[in-house]
């Protein structure tokens, strides 16, 4: 098949991760790939010397997860929406953001059957909602990576034919050997300024539980250093924008992961650290629901409730170890039998022709 994604600008987000990983397992799969993608367009000579003038250098493109990709990678320097002449003929064209999802509606029937990744319910732009919003409402046929986004799109958008594929985590980077309760409990999460992400109940909730057990020790990772209106507690260790193989021994070196978002597409660290035998307290909100099985690998509870989440942080840090260790194994158990090939094989099954 000829397969294009249809991305916003390269970065090095979870959602462009995936997009990445999609297009390299469907080009090894044997299928011709393109990842179409609009950056800025370079200033031209007057305005680098007028920059240079002002001692402002020209800005370079930063890192991307597209770096290194193996499929074709086509960027197209523009600021206005990409049409048919930017875009290859083939046999699926698919929207992976709200505003690719317009372009992909307005392209031509050559371009392929029309598909949109639904990665997030993106509403959360009080300025843009309306016309986020709006394009869960074109006629494309919608693909959702957790039972969230399928129940979003069945009950606020009508849609009732929309395949759930759930993302993946890559054994290979993501594991831990079997291993005891630690001496000192330990918490990991992760730390974000966005409000959605829900790092202040997270935060509420350690403190919390640090009342029944003060010696708790926290790890918090992220790509956003710590800020002033949202700081991290004492005795925490923060890792700034550690690779991937650090966030593997973080995982393992918890005893829980806490994921305390609002709402969110999917939350790919939960999958993370359960590949890592860590147990997750979570809110019910992205992947969560799919893959923890409440009390036996992890805990969930409501958006908005640190006193519920403080609890389920008391709870698994007061298991003995036999008992910990039996939801360690749970947690591990929920996402061995599913790997990224597996999502690629169910990916690909719903842009084949019906």
């Amino acid at each position: 098949m000829k397969i294009t994604f249809v991305s916003p600008a390269p970065n090095l987000s979870g959602g462009i991760r995936v997009i990445a990983i999609y297009a390299d397992l469907l080009t090894e799969m044997g299928h011709d790939v393109t990842v179409v993608a609009r950056v800025p367009p370079r200033p031209g000579a007057k305005a680098v010397a007028k920059g240079l003038i002002k001692g402002r250098l020209p800005r370079k493109r930063g890192a991307s997860h597209y770096d290194g990709l193996k499929a074709r990678l086509h960027l197209v320097e523009t600021d206005m929406p990409l049409t048919d002449k930017d875009i290859p003929d083939g046999d699926a064209v698919i929207a992976t953001l709200w505003e690719t999802a317009y372009m992909v509606a307005g392209l031509s029937d050559a371009k392929g059957r029309k598909f949109y990744f639904v990665q997030h319910h993106e509403v959360h732009s009080p300025n843009l909602s309306h016309f986020s919003a709006g394009s869960y409402y074109l006629p494309l046929k919608k693909i959702a990576v957790s039972g969230w986004l399928v129940s979003a799109m069945r009950d606020l958008y009508g849609d009732h034919d929309v395949s759930l594929v759930p993302n993946a985590v890559d054994p290979s980077l993501f594991f831990a050997a079997s291993r005891d309760k630690r001496t000192r409990p330990t918490v990991s999460m992760m730390y974000s300024k966005t409000s959605f992400k829900g790092t202040d109940t997270s935060l509420k909730a350690v403190n919390l539980a640090r009342q029944v057990l003060p010696d708790i020790h926290l790890l918090a990772f992220g790509s956003q250093r710590p800020s002033p209106d949202l700081p991290l507690p004492p005795d925490t260790t923060f890792y700034f924008s550690p690779p991937q193989t650090s966030l593997r021994d973080i995982y393992a070196a918890s005893d829980l992961y806490l994921f305390g978002s609002r709402f969110e597409g999917f939350g790919l660290p939960v999958l993370e650290a359960m590949a890592c035998r860590c147990p997750v307290v979570a809110t019910r909100a992205g992947c969560a629901p799919d893959f923890i099985l409440h009390g036996k690998s992890g805990y969930l509870v409501d958006v908005d409730d640190p006193e519920s989440m403080a609890e389920a942080i008391v709870d698994v840090l007061c298991l003995d170890n036999c008992a910990w260790k039996a939801m360690s194994l749970a947690a591990f158990q929920a996402v061995e039998g599913y790997q990224w090939t597996d999502a690629a094989k169910r990916f690909l099954a719903c842009l084949q022709p019906t």
